[in-house]
């Protein structure tokens, strides 16, 4: 997987290391994963007026946590539960079949992707590699902003739109249903907007297009986007 995946999932699931003494006498240590919610990188009330605190409040502090104390519940006592984030997606996506503990696992990595895919006073335009690569692959960003939002728009019901790189840096938008993700696609997201109507009803009740493109113009954190975009590509 690409190194951006592992930053995200390390990022939310980190090892812990306990000692363990066998019946032979010596030490062993095994490492237990340990489930912690992580925040979004601004304050629930930093993307206001775009997305209000109580969205975050809701959508971070009651959905994402779900989602989480789901899993662990899940996996606990298989497995599973020494795994990354990143191992327990790919595992319980089971090649196309799904096992229980896939929606929820799922749901938590894009997630944490998904905040940390926005900032404050965010939006505006890439710039460097990034840049050139969305001119070069849509033709221009309006191109690419009015493609984006169009998987958004038509994706029917719950689920993600996003834009992946592949290793030779081109890019392409995909959208996909419920919790699926790229990465058990075998793709590398780098930009990934949540259009399950809990990430805007608050705000903006049924009017998802007018909550992609403020997505897009205004919440976007186009650095971290790019940082993405060159983990991807080296």
């Amino acid at each position: 997987m690409a190194l951006a995946m592992k930053a995200q999932a390390s990022s939310l699931i980190s090892g812990q290391r306990r000692a363990v003494r066998p019946a032979g006498g010596r030490r062993a240590v095994v490492t237990k994963a340990a489930l912690a919610l992580k925040p979004p990188p601004y304050a629930l009330d930093a993307l206001e007026p775009h997305m209000s605190k109580q969205t975050l409040e809701f959508h971070w502090g009651k959905h994402h946590r779900a989602y989480l104390d789901n899993m662990a519940k899940q996996i606990a006592g298989t497995p599973l539960e020494d795994k990354s984030l990143e191992e327990i997606v790919v595992a319980s996506w089971n090649g196309g079949n799904p096992t229980p503990a896939f929606n929820n696992a799922a749901q938590v990595w894009n997630h944490t992707f998904f905040w940390e895919s926005m900032k404050p006073n965010g939006g505006g335009a890439p710039t460097g590699a990034l840049a050139e690569a969305i001119t070069r692959d849509f033709g221009s960003l309006d191109k690419f902003k009015e493609e984006f939002k169009a998987a958004g728009l038509t994706q029917f019901g719950s689920g993600w739109a996003w834009l992946n790189a592949d290793k030779a840096g081109k890019l392409s938008i995909s959208k996909t249903p419920n919790a699926v993700n790229p990465v058990v696609e075998g793709k590398t997201p780098i930009l990934t907007c949540d259009v399950w109507e809990h990430a805007y009803y608050i705000d903006v009740q049924n009017r998802r297009p007018d909550y992609i493109t403020t997505f897009l113009t205004s919440l976007v954190d186009w650095e971290s986007v790019a940082a993405r975009y060159a983990a991807a590509t080296h």
